[in-house]
């Protein structure tokens, strides 16, 4: 059962990112206020939830919220600043679209950069401990899958609609077979090496 609240009398906003290990596309971010009474069976850690079931508690998770909004940082930001920094960037920046000011930010993981004004708190696994963090995880990996599904289309040798831009082995192939696209990752691992050698042609 997840926890609704980590101080009761407080309008908490749960903060989680999507996308921090993929070798293309933007890091989403989403930040989400629930009601005190929200509660779904669904609901839970994004990773443990199967697509499908994410795709349906999103829209509950949108028309329930007292507020929510979610953001994103894109690959070019990610190579210029570091992927640490453009998660906690997107996270601003969807703390940023709130309709309702938070007074404390739950934040999954353990390291965030402190948003002026709003005190927050970090959770180690926190999308599995609390709701608003885990309806955060939901709504922010659901419109990353959503954007990832457009960039497929423009490029889809690489597999995006399958993959999402995480570095599985069909990916890394293509990859080596076809290069780097304008949205992969410079900086990242396969991604940094194909971006060399082209630079070396």
């Amino acid at each position: 059962m997840l926890k609704r609240f980590f101080k009761k009398g407080l309008v908490e906003a749960g903060c989680d990112e999507a996308g921090r290990g993929c070798l293309a596309g933007p890091v989403f971010a989403a930040s989400v206020i629930l009601p005190s009474a929200f509660s779904h069976k669904l609901l839970n850690d994004s990773k443990q939830v199967t697509e499908a079931d994410r795709n349906t508690l999103r829209p509950i998770i949108e028309r329930k919220a007292i507020a929510w909004a979610v953001a994103k940082v894109d690959h070019t930001e990610i190579d210029r600043i570091n992927i640490l920094k453009a998660s906690f960037k997107a996270m601003h920046l969807a703390i940023d679209q709130l309709q309702t000011r938070p007074d404390l930010l739950l934040i999954d993981g353990h390291l965030f950069s402190p948003y002026f004004g709003i005190v927050h708190q970090c959770v180690v696994q926190g999308d599995a401990i609390y709701a608003s963090i885990a309806a955060a995880s939901i709504l922010a990996k659901t419109h990353r899958d959503e954007y990832m599904l457009g960039l497929h289309n423009e490029h889809p040798h690489y597999g995006w609609n399958e993959n999402k831009g995480y570095g599985t082995a069909f990916h890394r192939k293509q990859i080596t077979a076809h290069g780097i696209s304008p949205y992969h990752r410079k900086t990242f691992g396969i991604c940094k090496e194909e971006w060399s050698k082209e630079m070396a042609e």
